[in-house]
């Protein structure tokens, strides 16, 4: 029988560019995001696709989430903890608390609500076990000017993978983490326009094809239950990461 996923925010970007790359590798694919009508067309010709509105950062959005899944498919094999959100970059006294909590409700509290639905599904199906991946940042190394919310909530990613990597061990649950960089997005489009750079300039920068995002993701779920991919780092090769910050 196909393995099953869960792929988050999957109406469009990242997500949407993973979830029509797992279909067509032949696994069964949860498609979620706020909005159904994108969803529909990511899964658009593919039978395998559920397709299931949810708020990631509604706790009963995502219970109703999960119990969706686990009606369907009984089961969940893996997990792209993908849904995040950003807000434009300035100073911090000129971000206001509204947007802090936007960022911080998707890209910290969406991820750990959609993180205890999988773990805890993951941890009681039977065979028990699974694996979460978790959509992290070159900005959960470095920061871009003006990044205080988007930084922080990455930062606060690596610490959800790590810890859900320790006590997911004795129920055979693996985490790991992908963090990436200038992946050709709507996003991401403004790089190949120019951005500011850390030394006050604004230049354009290096991107690379999402497809290679969502083949880097398929090869982190496809590994057998005893092997992990703990962090890996996708970008484009030219951008600048090393010595950035």
């Amino acid at each position: 029988m196909s393995k099953t996923i869960l792929i988050t925010g999957a109406g469009s970007g990242i997500g949407r560019a993973t979830a029509r790359r797992f279909l067509q590798a032949g696994w069964r694919v949860a498609l979620t995001g706020r909005r159904e009508a994108p969803l529909h067309e990511t899964a658009e010709g593919h039978d395998a696709a559920l397709v299931q509105s949810c708020d990631v950062t509604d706790p009963a959005s995502v219970e109703a989430l999960f119990a969706a899944i686990e009606g369907q498919w009984g089961r969940l094999d893996a997990l792209f903890n993908n849904a995040g959100t950003n807000v434009p970059g300035r100073p911090i006294d000129e971000i206001s608390v509204e947007d802090w909590l936007k960022v911080c409700d998707t890209n910290i509290t969406g991820m750990f609500l959609v993180a205890r639905g999988a773990f805890g599904l993951m941890r009681r199906q039977d065979p028990q076990g699974g694996r979460i991946i978790n959509n992290g940042s070159i900005s959960a190394h470095v920061p871009r000017p003006g990044s205080a919310p988007y930084t922080m909530s990455k930062h606060a990613v690596t610490g959800l993978t790590r810890t859900l990597s320790l006590d997911g061990r004795r129920f055979d649950i693996a985490c790991g983490q992908i963090d990436i960089g200038n992946a050709l997005t709507d996003m991401a489009e403004a790089m190949t326009r120019g951005v500011p750079q850390a030394d006050g300039s604004t230049a354009i920068e290096a991107v690379m094809d999402v497809g290679h995002v969502a083949d880097a993701v398929l090869h982190m779920a496809s590994l057998p239950p005893e092997a992990n991919v703990q962090f890996m780092n996708v970008m484009a090769t030219k951008m600048p990461f090393i010595g950035r910050g």
